[in-house]
């Protein structure tokens, strides 16, 4: 059974000689702590810190007789907590759900799992909650389909905003009204943070739902506008590819980085740049970061390495993340290179992420491969056809007929410099065979 009792702590006494009163919870034999809105000065306190104030005590005892009743309607339940869920457990029961603190939990387990991208793109939305709601806490018992439209109309209004530059000092600007794109964008990540919560917070085998309504079922989302064609042919590609930027600048590295992602199938930027992949026997191998946390197996991938990205490997392993602390510094490295490349070229409007756009449709619409082996070796998953894939071996073989039927398009003969030589025993560009190096 569950024992709980008002305390104080000595080492807890504050500045002002002030001490927070804590609720004890002994459970299972673990020991949690709980803060309360109370505070004690010596006078409060006998000399062996037991609270001697008659009308806090009554107050304490109103509150510990609400906490055990709550612990009572558990029933057998109670043992399938310990002390740090119960103390959880009475919190979310007295206090709701502060939606804004989850959302910051939420922020926090994805940049653990190394989803850095989608962590940036969670906390741009908490930031516009934040504006919206004037202020860091607020609960999720709040957001209904009303608050979600007039979250909508606030994202298209113009609104001065406050934001911290990278020294921590707020600066405050003019944001424009957001597009219907980015607005279900937007909408995207604002239920799925409520989705992350509801299986966060509801227990549905100890019979606790806290959240018991999701309006987002309701809500009629944003209609998205057909996205933009983000892809090019062969000869621009080629055009990228044989430009001259000057070296060791942005724009070398924006058009290395680009015929990279296309020799590699597709490969985001942010798994170039934390180089977490491993190379075995001539096979490049990672799970996928925007989806591997979605994914039952990780989203695994193996691509072979044509000889030409490999002279890019070797000009760039190890290097990316020395030269830019940040994804997100890497990132704006490549889309301002990327403006000088479009530049040289005569192309416009062109970024790094049209490259993994240019060999999905290449190899679909020039290569005639099907839409499910473009899709494999893209990364994705089909929603539709998870049954059938419990039942089949992923088969790379079939990522490396879509690869090399899409670079063969291009025409190349890769050359390798002289520097780029080093350690390497054999390259036999016919037969597309890796040199001996790993």
């Amino acid at each position: 059974m569950a024992t709980l009792s008002a305390k104080v702590f000595k080492h807890h006494k504050k500045a002002d000689g002030t001490y927070n009163v804590k609720i004890y919870i002994y459970h299972n034999s673990v020991r949690s702590y709980m803060d309360t809105e109370h505070y004690v000065t010596d006078k409060q306190l006998k000399k062996d810190l037991q609270i001697k104030d008659t009308f806090l005590l009554s107050i304490l005892n109103r509150t510990l007789d609400d906490y055990r009743k709550a612990i009572s309607d558990l029933g057998a339940r109670l043992d399938l907590l310990d002390a740090h869920s119960l103390k959880d457990y009475l919190q979310k029961k007295e206090d709701g759900i502060n939606f804004l603190g989850f959302c910051q939990i939420h922020i926090d387990q994805l940049k653990a799992n190394g989803q850095v991208k989608s962590a940036a793109n969670y906390n741009t939305l908490r930031n516009h909650l934040v504006d919206f709601f004037e202020g860091d806490r607020f609960q999720i018992s709040d957001i209904s389909v009303p608050v979600i439209k007039a979250f909508v109309r606030f994202l298209s209004s113009k609104r001065k905003v406050i934001r911290k530059n990278q020294f921590g000092k707020p600066y405050e600007f003019q944001a424009k009204g957001a597009a219907a794109g980015s607005i279900s964008n937007y909408l995207r990540d604002f239920s799925g943070f409520f989705t992350a919560a509801i299986h966060y917070y509801n227990k549905p085998a100890l019979g606790y739902n806290p959240i018991s309504y999701n309006p987002f079922l309701e809500f009629r989302s944003i209609e998205r506008p057909e996205t933009k064609k983000r892809n090019i042919d062969v000869e621009q590609i080629i055009k990228i590819r044989d430009c001259r930027p000057e070296e060791s600048s942005r724009a070398e590295l924006a058009r290395d980085m680009f015929m990279l992602s296309f020799y590699l199938c597709g490969i985001n930027a942010v798994d170039i740049y934390q180089g977490s992949y491993i190379i075995n026997e001539g096979r490049l191998e990672y799970n996928r970061s925007k989806t591997k946390g979605k994914r039952k197996d990780n989203a695994f991938i193996s691509i072979n390495i044509p000889p030409e990205a490999m002279s890019l490997i070797l000009k760039y392993n190890g290097k990316l993340s020395k030269r830019y602390a940040t994804i997100t510094n890497f990132n704006k490295a490549l889309s301002k290179g990327m403006k000088v490349i479009c530049d040289l070229t005569g192309l416009s409007g062109v970024t790094f992420y049209w490259a993994r756009h240019s060999f999905g449709n290449l190899a679909r619409n020039k290569c005639r491969k099907s839409k499910d082996d473009v899709a494999l070796a893209l990364n994705h998953v089909d929603q539709g056809r998870k049954t059938t894939d419990i039942y089949l071996e992923k088969d790379w073989s079939i990522v490396d007929e879509v690869q090399a039927s899409v670079i063969k398009l291009l025409r190349i003969q890769p050359i390798l410099s002289e520097g780029e030589r080093v350690g390497i025993r054999t390259i036999i560009f016919k037969d597309i065979r890796l040199p001996q190096l790993f």
